[in-house]
């Protein structure tokens, strides 16, 4: 088990300065870009030494890689929470989920500089965790249509989908996911990310963006 210090073991100690690590790292690659912090930077602002910083990452891309997944692990719980309180139709539900997947993004501005600011460009790694986290938005949206598209009756099964229109689907949730984070970046260019009506307008673009893939979809 090890030695015990502050109550933690060391298994638990790793994990606390992994978190400290990636709350430096969030702090400054959201003011300084990812090019522009090093990680002697991070680990002074987290205080903590080089030595332990390499205990828990490899480099400063797998820091940012680390950065980007604790992102979309935190995401990820709120889509699933908001998705399972979700009332009423499609229509009904679907801007409230909008809603909460934008304010996830932007209320703190830090999340959204870091996760579209900087990750363009980086590295295959990095965009390929980027592109890990699309995948898994997309599906969560395909798991809503699933929820909408099923018979009221139980005992009406829908007919299974072929395989031609699983993949276009699967394509359609994809674009959309990705029109949705362009829409966010795009925004950000020239927002005010403090302006409710601002924030307010952004959503309503996206549900309309929304609407109109899903309405393409369903034709």
């Amino acid at each position: 088990m090890g030695r015990v210090i502050r109550g933690l073991t060391a298994d638990q100690r790793k994990a606390e300065r992994r978190e400290q690590i990636l709350d430096a790292a969030l702090d400054l690659i959201a003011v300084q870009g990812y090019l522009g912090t090093s990680i002697e930077q991070i680990c002074s602002t987290a205080y903590v030494g080089t030595k332990s910083f390499y205990e828990v990452f490899e480099n400063r891309e797998d820091c940012y890689v680390g950065l980007l997944q604790r992102t979309s692990e935190r995401l990820m719980a709120d889509m699933l929470a908001v998705a399972a309180r979700a009332e009423g139709n499609e229509r009904q539900a679907v801007p409230g989920i909008i809603a909460a997947f934008a304010h996830a993004l932007l209320d703190d501005p830090r999340v959204a500089n870091v996760t579209f600011g900087q990750a363009g460009g980086i590295s295959k790694t990095v965009e390929r965790q980027r592109r890990t986290n699309r995948r898994w938005a997309a599906g969560f949206m395909e798991q809503i249509w699933d929820r909408y598209d099923t018979p009221p009756d139980p005992d009406d099964e829908p007919e299974p989908a072929d395989e031609p229109d699983r993949r276009l689907r699967h394509a359609v949730a994809i674009g959309l996911i990705g029109g949705l984070f362009d829409l966010i970046a795009d925004w950000l260019l020239d927002a005010d990310v403090h302006a409710p009506d601002q924030v307010e307008a952004l959503i309503e673009d996206m549900t309309s963006f929304y609407i109109t893939v899903r309405r393409g979809l369903t034709v």
